[in-house]
């Protein structure tokens, strides 16, 4: 299965989920519902965020290593490159609190 198959089936999986939540809403009591679909977004956010931050620190990794071979007097430099990623999480982190 390749990557944009993938991508079509979830985003298919999404469309069916919210249109079957969306049918609840003419329920009495949606607070349940409200703090559910807060919960999924607060953990989207932080989950998508390290996914992210995960692929992109891989790809640079695999070039500071090379860079460092090459010039190990730049290893110092160049691992800030490697932790700005990071960032990533810990916006993915402030949104989870901000959500909760």
């Amino acid at each position: 299965m390749t990557k944009y198959n993938k991508i079509v089936l979830a985003s298919l999986a999404f469309a069916l989920v919210s249109t079957g939540l969306a049918q609840e809403a003419g329920a009495a009591n949606n607070d349940g519902l409200y703090e559910g679909l807060r919960a999924v977004g607060a953990g989207l956010a932080l989950g998508l965020g390290a996914i992210g931050t995960g692929i992109a620190q891989a790809r640079i990794g695999s070039s500071l290593v090379g860079a460092v071979a090459e010039d190990p007097s730049k290893a110092g430099s160049l691992l800030l490159y490697f932790l700005l990623p990071e960032t990533l999480v810990i916006f993915g982190f402030l949104a989870l609190f901000i959500l909760n």
